[in-house]
C-alpha cells in the first residue's frame, strides 16, 4: 500500500481526507486507483496534478516506480509564468 498525502482542494474531493492510501506499484496505477476510490478526484486527476515521490516531482512519468515506504504527495497541478 502506498500512503498518500493530499494537498489543497484535493482534500476536499478525497472527502476532506488528507491522507489515503492505495496499491500501486506505479504513478499510472496510482492514479488511477486514486480516481477509482475517490470518484470527485478523478476530473482533477483528468485537469492534471503533480506527484511528488521522495521530494521529487513528476507530471507525465506514468510508469514512475513507486517504492513500499516512498513519501508521495499529491498536488495540484503546478502552473506559472
Amino acid at each position: 500500500m502506498v500512503q498518500v498525502v493530499l494537498w489543497g482542494s484535493l482534500k476536499r474531493a478525497a472527502q476532506g481526507k488528507s491522507q489515503v492510501e492505495v496499491e500501486a506499484a506505479d504513478l499510472k496505477q496510482l492514479l488511477t486507483r486514486l480516481g477509482e476510490a475517490y470518484p470527485e478526484l478523478k476530473p482533477q486527476i483528468e485537469r492534471g496534478v503533480s506527484v511528488s515521490i521522495d521530494g521529487l516531482i513528476y507530471t507525465n512519468n506514468w510508469f514512475q516506480p513507486i517504492r513500499p515506504g516512498a513519501e508521495v504527495v499529491l498536488l495540484p497541478k503546478l502552473a506559472g509564468g
